[in-house]
């Protein structure tokens, strides 16, 4: 029986030690984890207490040797640094490992799901760059240099959607890799294997809910194209238009989360190892495509863009670029369905439009550049919406020499202060002026972020430099990347919306090339600028916006006078008082009203506990039992509120590091 009241005992101890420490610690801890250390500590501590409270005697066996006020009175101290003893293990545990690291059924399960396909998708790209001849840790093991591009891009194909992805993006940045490389990789846009029909039918039919007949009146098995996470049929609705229907194929979601994960681990390890990845921000872009990829995998989201677009050419003055019409009522998150647009790929020109188009017009391939430049630059400094994945299989030319735009799972949102920047920027760079440049780039960034003081006098010569070289020679869309290296350097925080820009230019470049491989976008630009920033303002606008202000300046001058009034009387009564700036916001009293209890409450604690120790070796005062004198008693107690005080700092220590890991 005494065995099985102790392990009752020792449950119910555990069970309120766990509830108190929940409580007194104020952050989640498991339930589990508490209640096996209150279950540790009461075993372990309990013999101890019960030898110390036989040695002072108190107790006897089962019997007390005191009178029964003194007994409760030693009982009490006894379990309360039971509980303070369970308090501060279970604190200190959680210091050490949090209890999200502990062990848990489920998320074990599922963490060891992970692991097992990651290191199953490790082994996968390892053997698909190995049968291609590839090493991902040395050099090409075998074949010419000049079969590298096609080997890796083979690579590419079999690993999958993401891969394919990063390939799509890296065709356009002939800024960065050899030509070789971006015309292997444009071969990606429309040239992955296709899914067999019956399985994508069954793809569509599940989207649907319903059998594919009763929605389309025939849909050609063949698709007519095969991208990196869908595949295209062309069909037609049983009301009799011509459609395409986008499928997104069945195993590109869980292979994505897969490759994304180790894409994201690999990037968080090359900011910890490596300098050139810290100051390139690799785990924020990386973290920037994979949101952008998860953004892609949603087709809703893909049909609201599209409809986002649609609104913003409708204003367009340049009505050589539009956009297909989508069938809503049969889209989902997995399935497209919108117009079929007939003609050609940009990726499928080198330079030479299809036959007919030049005919009447011998400067249609410059033309046609011009008015995707136009449109595209309309969409961005004008209507402040515009297509952010302008890689050439996205741009159809067709028949009659428009450009419709497909493919709206990335677009870019510019605000209206940032657009009127921009355009004022392009002027300035047109016009030479490093000094107008250099301030426009300071009003468009924050400070440095890492708190050091800029040298705006070297930030201007790099700009300068960088505008010569501009005005003095062919140039590319590389120079948006080189003014995004100056910044960097300077420690100067970019928008994400510049940055955005600034990629989609260098992608309509590579794709403009298609068309015209002279073609020089960032001259044209910079001489359309000031027609941009004409055609950005608007006499209603303008009206508006000076209402507005004005609005603004009559309500300020109104509040004035009680404000001059207020503070003259002030001066006559000789109450006017400043306010310094340091610890004037509530925040900062607060934190640093927080770390002087916090030290107090440390100190405090310490000196009841060295007061404890003195008194304990003391020994002395008036007994309370025949071998416990009042002083060591005391001491006791003291050491145990002396004990407290510290749990009850190093308490705000793991709050606080709770609330800074969640943020």
């Amino acid at each position: 029986m005494s065995g099985i009241w102790i392990a009752v005992l020792s449950v119910v101890f555990a069970v309120l030690a766990a509830w108190v420490s929940r409580h007194v610690l104020g952050t989640r801890i498991g339930w589990v984890r508490a209640i096996i250390v209150g279950i540790i500590v009461y075993l372990a501590i309990a013999p101890v207490m019960a030898h110390i409270l036989e040695w002072a005697d108190v107790i006897e066996g089962d019997a007390f040797q005191v009178n029964r006020p003194i007994a409760i009175v030693f009982l009490a101290l006894a379990i309360g640094w039971q509980f303070a003893i369970v308090v501060t293990a279970i604190m200190l545990l959680e210091l050490l490992w949090p209890s999200g690291r502990g062990f848990h059924p489920i998320r074990a399960v599922r963490e060891g799901l992970r692991r097992r396909n990651r290191l199953r998708r490790y082994t996968q790209i390892l053997r698909i760059s190995g049968r291609h001849g590839i090493d991902l840790y040395r050099q090409r093991r075998y074949g010419d240099d000049q079969d590298v591009p096609m080997a890796v891009v083979a690579a590419m194909n079999e690993a999958g959607p993401t891969f394919i992805k990063i390939g799509q993006v890296l065709s356009t940045r002939d800024d960065i890799l050899p030509r070789e490389f971006t015309d292997a990789f444009a071969s990606l846009q429309m040239n992955t294997a296709p899914l067999p029909w019956d399985q994508a039918r069954a793809a569509i039919e599940a989207e649907l809910g319903m059998p594919i007949d009763q929605v389309f009146g025939e849909v050609d098995e063949e698709p007519l194209a095969a991208a990196s996470l869908a595949q295209v049929h062309t069909a037609r609705l049983v009301s009799g238009e011509s459609v395409v229907i986008k499928i997104q194929r069945p195993e590109a979601r869980a292979l994505v989360e897969i490759d994304v994960d180790i894409i994201e681990r690999l990037a968080a390890d090359a900011e910890r190892h490596a300098e050139w990845a810290r100051g390139y921000g690799v785990r924020a872009l990386a973290t920037e495509f994979v949101r952008a990829l998860r953004e892609e995998l949603d087709y809703r989201i893909e049909v609201a863009n599209t409809e986002l677009v649609r609104g913003t050419l409708s204003r367009s003055t340049t009505k050589a670029v539009r956009v297909p019409v989508v069938y809503a009522d049969y889209c989902t998150s997995r399935m497209v369905v919108q117009e079929r647009i007939v003609g050609t790929p940009l990726s499928a020109l080198d330079g030479t439009l299809p036959g007919g188009l030049t005919d009447d017009d011998p400067d249609a391939v410059h033309r046609i550049a011009d008015e995707i430049l136009d449109s595209v630059f309309e969409q961005i400094a004008v209507r402040g919406v515009f297509h952010a994945d302008l890689h050439p299989g996205n741009l159809i030319l067709q028949a009659d020499g428009t450009v419709a735009l497909i493919d709206f799972g990335s677009i870019g949102i510019v605000e209206r202060s940032l657009r009127r920047l921009l355009t004022t920027l392009l002027m300035a760079m047109e016009a030479e002026d490093d000094i107008a440049t250099t301030d426009i780039v300071l009003m468009m960034v924050s400070t440095p972020d890492d708190g050091s003081k800029l040298d705006k006098a070297a930030f201007q010569h790099e700009i300068g430099m960088m505008l010569t070289r501009v005005q003095n020679g062919r140039t590319d869309a590389g120079v948006f990347r080189e003014l995004i290296d100056t910044m960097r350097r300077h420690r100067l925080a970019l928008p994400p919306a510049l940055l955005l820009i600034f990629r989609t230019l260098g992608s309509l470049e590579g794709t403009l090339r298609k068309l015209d491989p002279d073609y020089d976008l960032v001259k044209q630009a910079l001489a359309r600028a000031a027609h941009f920033a004409r055609a950005s303002i608007e006499p209603r606008q303008l009206a508006t916006s000076a209402a507005t202000q004005l609005q603004l300046a009559t309500e300020r001058l109104r509040r004035l006078p009680r404000r001059v009034d207020a503070i003259a009387t002030q001066l006559e009564q000789g109450s006017f008082t400043m306010r310094l700036r340091t610890f004037a916001d509530a925040a900062e009293r607060g934190w640093v009203g927080g770390l002087v209890g916090q030290v107090t409450t440390a100190i405090v604690g310490i000196a009841l506990v060295v007061v404890a120790v003195i008194l304990v070796v003391s020994g002395g005062g008036p007994h309370l039992t025949e071998d416990v004198a009042l002083y060591p008693f005391l001491g006791a107690a003291l050491g145990l509120g002396g004990l407290l005080l510290v749990v009850r700092t190093l308490r705000v220590a793991l709050s606080r590091r709770v609330s800074e890991g969640q943020g």
